[in-house]
């Protein structure tokens, strides 16, 4: 690759542009590394109220693309779980450190790209007020692909490094993977495939989540702010309790929702059985099978405590001696006055 004089001048000049971008992004990525590993370890102890599962949990109801399967295997295998948060925050604190320093400034900066689409998959559709998590990931992304283009021409390790030894300059490697003047055709082409993959990327998530671009506007497939309950397999058991799986798969992952009535239907639409707030608090923990270690389905004062993606199979003792007119209908009621509705056969 050919490079002359004044594209090499030029690249210089972009080099100090970028400066402010570099040391941002940079930042960015050093901070969420160093707060686990130095100033906040307590989100990488997993028996920690701050553990990094629990924050990877409660996203995976909005997880796109079949992630939410993958955060759920992760979650039930702790080795795997735990070697992927350490590697991630790894990833993220010495791409940070790199792209300060401008050093592997390319690769640093394409790292940072393939974290911050995760994060948009992963955490994009959260935010109550806004698209918190998506604005931040997709700015970061935008950024990430300017510096593989830009590399650390200036005032960094890689030039530095250049300049030390010239014959680093000529090796394919080092231009592509740290820094090194492109030709003006080569930025061109690259530069318009990453404007047509940010364009692609940015508006078909921005319309998955909110619409307003091929589609209305919209709160979103799941929402951030509305607690949504998945009732299922709903069972009456020879001991005439009523079991059924409860899936928070929807909401806020700052609070959780309380459930303070659950009631019992016949096919007749004659209420048989109801479990109130009372009743609920006093449910012992072997009522309650939580699919998860983190985000956990519990009692409280109010009755049952039920955070975004927790999942439960819960045990509802009956007083009755037997039912009729099946099949039954579950309606669960949260404190917000919402009802949700499942099947229960016998």
């Amino acid at each position: 690759m050919e490079v002359k004089p004044i594209e090499n001048q030029a690249w210089k000049t972009i080099g100090i542009i970028i400066l402010s971008l570099r040391f941002v992004q940079g930042w960015i990525f050093w901070g969420g590394g160093s707060r686990r590993f130095i100033y906040d370890p307590m989100k990488l102890d997993p028996y920690s109220t701050q553990w990094m599962a629990n924050k990877l949990q409660s996203a995976m109801p909005g997880a796109l693309i079949g992630l939410e399967q993958v955060i759920s295997f992760l979650l039930q295998h702790f080795i795997l779980l735990y070697v992927s948060i350490i590697l991630f925050s790894l990833a993220e604190l010495i791409s940070g450190i790199a792209l300060m320093l401008g050093v592997f400034t390319r690769f640093a900066a394409f790292v940072t790209v393939l974290i911050s689409i995760s994060l948009m998959l992963i955490f994009g559709w959260q935010g109550t007020t806004c698209m918190d998590e998506w604005t931040m990931a997709v700015s970061n992304l935008a950024i990430g692909l300017t510096l593989i283009l830009s590399g650390g021409s200036i005032y960094s390790m890689d030039s530095w490094i250049q300049h030390r030894f010239p014959h680093f300059s000529q090796n394919k490697w080092f231009n592509l993977l740290a820094s090194g003047a492109w030709s003006l055709g080569r930025v061109k082409k690259i530069g318009l495939l990453f404007l047509g993959f940010t364009v692609l990327f940015t508006l078909s998530t921005y319309n998955y989540y909110r619409g307003a671009i091929f589609s209305k506007y919209h709160a979103g497939p799941v929402s951030a702010y509305e607690y949504h309950l998945q009732l299922s397999n709903g069972k009456l058991n020879k001991n005439v309790s009523v079991t059924f799986t409860l899936y928070v798969n929807a909401g806020p992952a700052a609070a959780a929702t309380y459930i303070p009535r659950i009631e019992l239907i016949d096919s007749q639409g004659k209420l048989i059985e109801e479990w109130k707030r009372k009743q609920l608090s006093e449910l012992s923990l072997n009522q309650i099978d939580n699919k998860y270690d983190y985000n956990k389905i519990s009692i409280g004062l109010y009755g049952i405590i039920a955070p975004v993606s927790a999942e439960a199979k819960i045990t509802l003792p009956s007083a009755a001696h037997a039912f009729s007119s099946p099949p039954y209908q579950l309606r669960v009621f949260t404190v917000q006055g919402e009802r949700f509705e499942t099947v229960i056969h016998a």
